[in-house]
């Protein structure tokens, strides 16, 4: 029953992507939802058009447990796995090709928080960049590591001349994560041609944590 729901929530969240135009022009994209402490769904090498039964059962450690991988995916299982030994809370790893964030990962630049729904969505803070490194090497799932462990209350991450790594609570949070950080990348792009984007004023997140607290009383 777990495994059907997570199944059904990763294909709405790969819907969710595609709908809102935040994929780049290929649509490529790798997705996956923990199942279990030991195991968890992934994408198995294409994302457009993808249903439940499409999606392949990995363990943590790297192998296929259930359905099949193309080689594209295969090598990404660690890109994946980290993040879900890293942080016991995630329920939820999206990786995208989004081509304003992308922008910032090409460029090897930070992006900061100067958008509310980066706030809202769970990302209060700079996307730091991961350096580059072959996907899913040991030195690309290195520097993944050591920034989840410097960055301890990220959500995100830019992978430098690649994309962008995101993790959440579940695939529906996920996913509009990724269309805030894809939206604020785009705005931050926009905004250099008129004088640059501003930093939120002292207290920003604490007002925002507010509001929601009151709509939800």
């Amino acid at each position: 029953m777990v495994t059907t729901r997570a199944r059904n929530d990763l294909v709405k969240a790969a819907e969710a992507l595609f709908g809102a135009g935040v994929m780049s022009h290929s649509g490529h994209a790798n997705l996956s939802a923990r199942i279990d402490g030991d195991s968890f769904l992934l994408t198995p090498g294409f994302v457009r058009g993808i249903r439940p039964g499409d999606l392949a059962v990995v363990s943590l450690d790297g192998q296929v447990l259930e359905g099949e991988l193309r080689s594209v995916s295969a090598e990404i299982i660690t890109m994946h796995s980290i993040v879900y030994r890293a942080r016991p809370q995630v329920g939820a790893v999206i990786h995208t090709h989004s081509p304003s964030a992308t922008a910032f990962a090409v460029a090897n630049r930070p992006l900061p928080c100067r958008t509310e729904p980066m706030l809202r969505f769970g990302q209060a803070e700079t996307v730091p960049v991961v350096p580059w490194g072959p996907r899913g090497s040991d030195v690309a799932v290195r520097g993944i590591a050591d920034v989840l462990e410097r960055y301890p209350t990220t959500s995100a991450a830019l992978l430098a001349n690649h994309g962008i790594l995101v993790f959440g609570p579940d695939p529906a949070a996920t996913a509009h994560l990724v269309v805030a950080i894809e939206e604020s990348a785009e705005a931050e792009i926009a905004a250099a041609a008129i004088g640059g984007a501003v930093d939120f004023p002292e207290g920003a997140l604490e007002a925002v944590r507010a509001s929601i607290a009151r709509v939800a009383s």
